[in-house]
């Protein structure tokens, strides 16, 4: 035990770092950043079917109710006999929200 290094005393150090980086700029204000948005299908559109879709939750996407779903489906009555056999890829027609 007479090898023992003493432990270093830090109890004087003090911190004095200045930040070289240019003065910050000031906050962006967006108060009185207006918006005006609407559904997005207040026109008609088209959407391209993706994996994992079906025509409820490309309803609920579009109109925000999944029970819309026969809107679509009747918008593509020349591409679709069956609401429930999409196919990746398929570019559907979505009518405007009446």
């Amino acid at each position: 035990m007479g090898n023992e290094t003493p432990r270093a005393d830090f109890s004087n150090v003090q911190g004095g770092v200045k930040s070289t980086a240019p003065d910050a700029p000031p906050k962006a204000d967006f108060g009185n950043v207006q918006s005006q948005v609407g559904s997005t299908a207040d026109r008609p559109a088209t959407y391209t079917v993706v994996a994992g879709d079906n025509l409820t939750k490309i309803a609920k996407h579009f109109y925000g109710d999944a029970n819309a779903w026969k809107a679509v489906f009747d918008a593509n009555r020349d591409q679709l006999s069956d609401p429930d056999r999409i196919r990746v890829g398929q570019v559907l027609k979505i009518p405007a929200k009446s």
